[in-house]
C-alpha cells in the first residue's frame, strides 16, 4: 500500500474562511527558485500549459524538452515542488490556541472564533485575551483542516483566469465603483472594475508586498479538495 504524504501548510485567516465556506480551491505560492530564460525564442511569454512539463524527477522547460535543445533537459536540474504532487495531502497550519485546563480536548481557531465553538461551552472569552499561537507553530495534532492535492503547475503570476481567481476563494466586493484601490489596480492591468482579477491582485500585493503583482513572478500553481473526517492523525 503506497503510503500518503503530507506536508503542513500555512494559510492566513481569509484563505481559512474561504477554505471552510467551500470557495477555496486553489493557492498559488511563489517558486522558491525562479526559473532562468531558455534560450528560445518565445520564453517566457509561451504559455506555461504546453512549456511546463513534468514527470518523476520534477518540472523542467517543455519547449527545450521536445526538441529545440534536447540536451537542455539532460543537463538541467528539474525543479520539484515543495507542496507535494497529485494524491499528497496538506494540513492546514492557522493561527490557534487551546482552550486550557477547563475544556482540554477543544482547540480554538483564531479565523472564525468563536463560531466555530460548540455551543455547549460557556464563558467563552474574547478573542484579544487569547493567548494565540502563529499558525508556523501549529502543530499536525491541532490542524483540523486536511486537503487532498487534484493538480499542480506551473504558471506566471499575471496569466491568472478569471475562473481561477473565484476559485483562489475571492469574494464579491459592494460597491466597486466607489472603491478607488479595485478601481486603480483594474485600469493597471486593463480589466474590468467588475472581475475578480483586481481583487486577486490586490490580495496577493498585501501578502508579498505592493510590487510584488508588477514583478510578475512564477508560481506553484496547487488544485485541491477538502478531505472530509480528519481525524488529526499524527506523523
Amino acid at each position: 500500500m503506497t503510503k500518503i504524504t503530507e506536508r503542513g501548510m500555512i494559510f492566513n485567516a481569509e484563505m481559512v474562511r474561504a477554505i471552510l465556506d467551500g470557495r477555496k480551491t486553489q493557492t498559488r505560492r511563489l517558486m522558491k527558485i525562479q526559473p532562468k530564460p531558455c534560450n528560445h525564442s518565445n520564453w517566457p511569454e509561451h504559455s506555461p500549459i504546453t512549456q511546463w512539463k513534468s514527470d518523476s524527477t520534477g518540472w523542467y522547460c517543455g519547449v527545450c524538452a521536445n526538441g529545440i535543445s534536447i540536451d537542455h533537459r539532460q543537463r538541467a536540474k528539474a525543479i520539484v515542488c515543495p507542496f507535494g504532487a497529485i494524491g499528497d495531502r496538506i494540513w492546514v497550519r492557522e493561527t490557534w490556541a487551546e482552550a486550557g485546563a477547563g475544556a482540554p480536548d477543544l482547540q480554538l481557531y483564531r479565523a472564525n472564533y468563536p463560531e466555530h465553538v460548540p455551543s455547549h461551552y460557556e464563558n467563552v472569552p474574547p478573542a484579544e485575551d487569547i493567548r494565540w499561537t502563529p499558525s508556523i507553530h501549529m502543530p499536525r495534532w491541532a490542524s483540523r483542516i486536511l486537503l487532498e492535492i487534484t493538480d499542480v503547475r506551473v504558471e506566471r503570476l499575471n496569466s491568472i483566469s478569471e475562473e481561477d481567481c473565484w476559485a483562489e476563494g475571492i469574494e464579491a466586493v459592494d460597491g466597486l465603483f466607489e472603491n478607488t484601490e479595485i478601481i486603480d489596480m483594474a485600469l493597471k492591468i486593463g480589466c474590468c472594475v467588475e472581475d475578480s482579477k483586481p481583487m486577486f491582485a490586490l490580495l496577493w500585493q498585501s501578502i508579498y508586498g505592493a510590487d510584488s503583482w508588477q514583478a510578475n513572478p512564477w508560481v506553484w500553481v496547487i488544485e485541491f479538495k477538502r478531505i472530509e473526517g480528519d481525524d488529526h492523525a499524527t506523523d
